[in-house]
């Protein structure tokens, strides 16, 4: 099977499908794989590196050629339609797609007779934790997120005994506890923060304080979470009891990271104007949401603003691109993860089924049509 690797085309995108190490591994189960000139280069992967594992690198010129005459694409991002068109039918197709609301993207590639697999809908089961890309990157983006935080801050986070007298440790405040408020709940931690931790689910206070930070318990009545281990959706009334909980906590912050998002939907909006309006000048509020309604009043995608009263409010976006080597391992191991769970090592080949507990769930497209139930039930109800 021929496997394209493409260059990334979002606009300073530097994380790359395959990495030379895992080329090596598909190459040796039988897979031809091309990468294009560069797609490595934003990871620090020159094109001699994929050439020393075994695969060939093709020009941008070759593109659209190569695009016709792969069995499977192996990228980040979304194609654009007009990529579509390129691929030829029955080529598998894998990337974050956005299913919920590229419907054009989506009904093009049914109409091509492309296999669409999207890495955002990979069932949430221990099985698949290898193949779970959305963790994967929000496990960086935690991390990235307090970096970025600590950064633009006008203070350190640790405490500092010295001479010239003792400064206090910053205090910081995570609102959503999976698996980027986790990890960043942990980075703060690590550099000496004196760290809070929120979630509408209260089963994962133990996971909290077990970073050593201490959960903030908010009453709002009964809450829960997805089979998938997703927070279900407030109702407006207990949305504002969450607002009026934690805006002390917030006001009290030198940093606050929001990472409360809904999958498949608009983000909740948890930190409204009066809210940052009360925090200290030089205050850092980082909105992981950002690119996609966002959780925190006056954020806004791809930009960091600052407030009348001199808060810094980060929605710069794509956080787990800032570490683009790590990322691009951890991504590119997902992939071949998923690749290695169906693949036949006799015929050197993907072998995409419906008789599976993971494939159902992430394939959107397949023989001209939509075939995944929860995005063709969503479409119904729309």
């Amino acid at each position: 099977m021929l496997i394209c690797v493409p260059k990334e085309t979002l606009a300073g995108e530097n994380r790359v499908a395959t990495i030379p190490d895992v080329a090596k591994k598909l190459i040796r189960k039988g897979a031809e794989i091309a990468v294009e000139s560069g797609a490595g280069a934003g990871a620090g992967y020159n094109d001699q590196d994929y050439i020393d594992a075994g695969a060939s690198v093709f020009d941008s010129s070759d593109r659209a050629d190569i695009f016709g005459r792969s069995d499977i694409v192996l990228r980040l991002h979304k194609p654009s339609i007009e990529e579509v068109a390129q691929l030829k039918s029955g080529c598998i197709h894998i990337s974050f797609l956005d299913p919920f609301n590229e419907h054009a993207l989506i009904d093009a590639m049914a109409a091509q007779g492309v296999t669409s697999i999207s890495m955002e809908m990979i069932p949430r089961s221990t099985r698949s934790q290898k193949m779970d890309a959305l963790s994967s990157q929000a496990n960086l983006a935690g991390y990235v997120m307090v970096i970025k935080a600590a950064e633009y801050l006008d203070r350190i986070l640790p405490m500092m005994m010295t001479p010239a007298g003792t400064l206090k440790p910053a205090k910081v405040f995570i609102i959503g506890v999976g698996v980027a408020g986790l990890q960043a709940i942990a980075t703060a931690k690590r550099l000496g923060a004196r760290v809070t931790g929120f979630d509408t689910r209260a089963v994962v206070a133990e996971q909290v304080q077990s970073l050593g930070a201490k959960f903030l318990d908010i009453d709002l009545g009964e809450t829960g979470q997805t089979k998938d281990g997703y927070a279900v959706a407030l109702t407006p009334e207990q949305m504002e009891i969450q607002k009026q909980g934690q805006a002390a906590e917030i006001a009290e912050s030198d940093i606050v990271i929001t990472t409360a998002q809904l999958f498949g939907r608009k983000p909740p909006v948890i930190v409204g104007a009066d809210a940052v309006a009360a925090m200290k000048p030089g205050s850092v509020v980082v909105d992981m949401a950002a690119e996609n309604g966002g959780n925190v009043v006056g954020s806004k995608p791809g930009e960091v603003v600052t407030t009348d009263n001199g808060v810094k409010i980060i929605g710069t976006g794509n956080w787990a691109n800032d570490v683009p080597r790590d990322a691009s391992q951890m991504y590119a191991a997902n992939l071949f993860n998923l690749l290695d769970d169906s693949w036949d090592d006799e015929t050197g080949s993907f072998v995409l089924t419906f008789d599976h507990d993971i494939l159902p769930g992430c394939v959107i497209t397949h023989g001209g049509e939509i075939v995944n139930e929860t995005i063709k039930n969503v479409r119904a109800g729309s």
